[in-house]
């Protein structure tokens, strides 16, 4: 069955860094949009960025010029770099697969920053 495993979160104080790694098997990695979305308390979950097969980039308002995401298609994995890191960061952060008819997502995992 379809996997995608994040790893790379934890705690951070404000103005760190973390990055997130999304490792993706049983698919056809480089026919995949891949996408880093994420869900803190009480909100809904919300798209924070996002690179598609062909390498186009978008990125949420709120995370632009501190977040990078980039995709290692060798390694079937979607990293996201979080730089300047903001206790509104602070979410569930899940990976994203989303290809012609299916779309699948991580377990998610926790980033919590510190203010």
């Amino acid at each position: 069955q379809v996997q995608l495993v994040e790893s790379g979160g934890g705690l951070v104080q404000a103005g760190g860094s973390l990055r997130l790694s999304c490792a993706a098997s049983r698919i056809i990695f480089s026919m995949f949009d891949m996408g880093w979305y994420r869900q803190a308390p009480g909100k809904q979950r919300e798209l924070v960025a996002a690179v598609t097969a062909g390498g186009s980039i978008n990125y949420a308002e709120s995370v632009k010029g501190r977040f990078t995401i980039s995709r290692d298609s060798a390694k079937s994995t979607v990293f996201l770099q979080m730089n300047s890191m903001k206790p509104e960061d602070t979410a569930v952060y899940y990976c994203n697969a989303a290809g012609r008819l299916r779309n699948y997502w991580g377990q998610g995992i926790q980033v919590t920053v510190s203010s």
